[in-house]
């Protein structure tokens, strides 16, 4: 019986030139299956670069902070002397150093740029928007701050614990409540901008913790001139155009050199973290004898900056908020390695507008003044430390000290500096409000070092999902004012075509011929 193979479904008698036929029909087929292989192959390749080209500075920025911890716990066995511990970490030094030299060109040109772009109303409604923001999200960072520090009770029992049981130099303060809050107020109107780039006014100087400069730049002075500042030059108009173009190039021309610096940022961090680690004395001794405390704030961060916040955003938004976040990991990594706001401001803005597509006039305008007054990472380890001081001195806090340990933590955290250990200086404020002795301040300042960095991230988290919430709301705005002008369009639009019919219908001077049907000789001649 005669062999039959199958074509295109079709039986045909087997054969030699069948069989070619159907080898020539499968040749094709592989060659197909073999082009699409290599363009999957292709794909992925691509795919990889592409997602290594532009994830390569977060990529180098982490592995810089990891390959830091096996840096410094390797340096941290070899015994190096102080002059030898100074020059491991110069490099780290640097990168402070450059990030605080574009910090005073980026806060003061970003808004007055920014302000000078934005209408007087849209500035009104932004700026009250944002400070409605950074109130709230400070006071919500309080409640969770003093409820953790009830709940957890980090000083119950540790009455023992004092300054000299750890071996450190008690930190106390002669600086009245009231005397910080006019302070506030003096620096918000500095009486001398150039001096306001280096020093801030104090009446009586608290002790400083080691590594904060007491003779800091006045940045909250700087943010309310540069904004009235640029106020002035959107008023003036045509008169102002030329030096806002030039704050404007000045702004981009920092904005280059940021990015510049911001490849330098991994190299730096390494050696920041691990400098940080070999400076570390008896770890186990601070972490036994403060452990709760120090849990009670990472935890307060983590719920702040892992909840409450993305929470916030998604509400104002409707879009996920850790895709937002996903896009800030190089200032969260600079942020957790610096433990200073400011320092990370430059690599924020960039971050914000490049990955996320914030609107340039947001994020200049609202970045800056986020980093100067908004710190929920800091009210929260604030709030945390007041309470723990009153539980290691068997003090039972009252409603009343509870509420102002919630009110001056928010007002104060305004004043904030944005500089590693800063926030040490506000918790004696709260003490003092409430009447607490402020000997114990060097246990806090002992683990600053761990809590600060959280709360730095934490802080700089608010200040980009504000920047977000903003460009989403400001995008809305543009949205309903681009359809309230097309329906104002299209309403001229149709008046014009009803007045042009009217015209031609009404109008005594045209007469209108109609066509005549047929059985009617005579034309119709309508004259209205």
């Amino acid at each position: 019986m005669e062999k039959k193979s199958e074509i295109n479904g079709h039986a045909m008698p087997s054969s030699a030139s069948t069989a070619r036929m159907l080898e020539n029909s499968e040749e094709p087929v592989e060659e197909d299956q073999q082009q699409e292989e290599k363009k999957k192959k292709r794909g992925f390749k691509e795919r990889l670069t592409r997602f290594l080209s532009r994830n390569l500075l977060v990529i180098l920025t982490v592995s810089g902070v990891l390959v830091g911890v096996g840096l410094g716990m390797l340096v941290r066995g070899m015994n190096l002397s102080k002059a030898q511990m100074s020059h491991f970490a110069f490099p780290g030094e640097m990168l402070l150093r450059m990030l605080k030299m574009i910090i005073l060109p980026l806060v003061v040109c970003s808004l007055v740029s920014g302000a000078a772009s934005l209408d007087t109303r849209s500035l009104g409604k932004l700026g009250g928007i944002a400070v409605a923001y950074f109130l709230v999200t400070t006071l919500i960072a309080s409640g969770i701050g003093v409820a953790l520090a009830f709940i957890i009770k980090p000083g119950v029992g540790a009455g023992a614990l004092n300054t000299n049981s750890l071996g450190l130099e008690s930190v106390s303060s002669n600086k009245e409540t009231t005397d910080s809050f006019l302070d506030l107020a003096r620096n918000l109107f500095p009486s001398n901008l150039v001096a306001a780039a280096f020093r801030s006014v104090s009446v009586s100087s608290l002790l400083v913790p080691i590594g904060a400069e007491a003779d800091g730049m006045n940045i909250l002075g700087l943010v309310l001139f540069a904004m009235m500042f640029g106020v002035a030059l959107r008023i003036l108009g045509e008169e102002g155009e030329e030096l806002i173009r030039f704050f404007n190039a000045f702004n981009e021309a920092t904005m280059v050199l940021v990015s510049w610096i911001m490849w330098y940022i991994p190299f730096g961090i390494m050696f920041l973290v691990g400098s940080k680690i070999v400076e570390m004395e008896d770890v186990v001794l601070l972490v036994t004898s403060l452990g709760k405390y120090i849990f009670a704030s990472i935890l307060g961060h983590i719920i702040h900056g892992g909840i409450v916040l993305p929470l916030i955003y998604f509400a104002f938004t409707r879009k996920n908020p850790f895709s937002f976040l996903s896009g800030l990991i190089t200032p969260f990594t600079t942020a957790f390695a610096t433990c200073s706001s400011s320092a990370t401001l430059p690599s924020m803005i960039k971050c914000v507008e490049e990955n996320n597509g914030v609107d340039k006039r947001i994020s200049r305008f609202i970045l800056p003044i986020g980093a100067t007054v908004n710190m929920d990472g800091a009210a929260i380890f604030q709030c945390i430390a007041a309470v723990f001081i009153a539980q290691l001195n068997n003090t039972e806090l009252n409603a009343g000290q509870i509420f102002t340990i919630l009110v001056t933590a928010t007002a104060s955290s305004v004043g904030a500096a944005g500089i590693p250990a800063g926030g040490i200086i506000t918790i004696a404020i709260i003490l003092e409000a409430i009447g607490l002795p402020t000997n114990d301040l060097s246990l806090m300042l002992a683990v600053d070092w761990i809590v600060d960095r959280t709360t730095t991230v934490v802080n700089v988290e608010g200040d980009a999902l504000g920047a977000g919430i903003l460009h989403h709301i400001n995008q809305l705005e543009m949205k309903k004012h681009q359809q309230e002008v097309a329906e104002e369009l299209e309403e001229v639009k149709v008046e014009s075509v009803a007045n042009v019919q009217a015209e031609e219908e009404t109008s005594p001077l045209v007469t209108r011929q109609t066509k005549v049907p047929e059985g009617m000789p005579e034309a119709i001649e309508s004259v209205l």
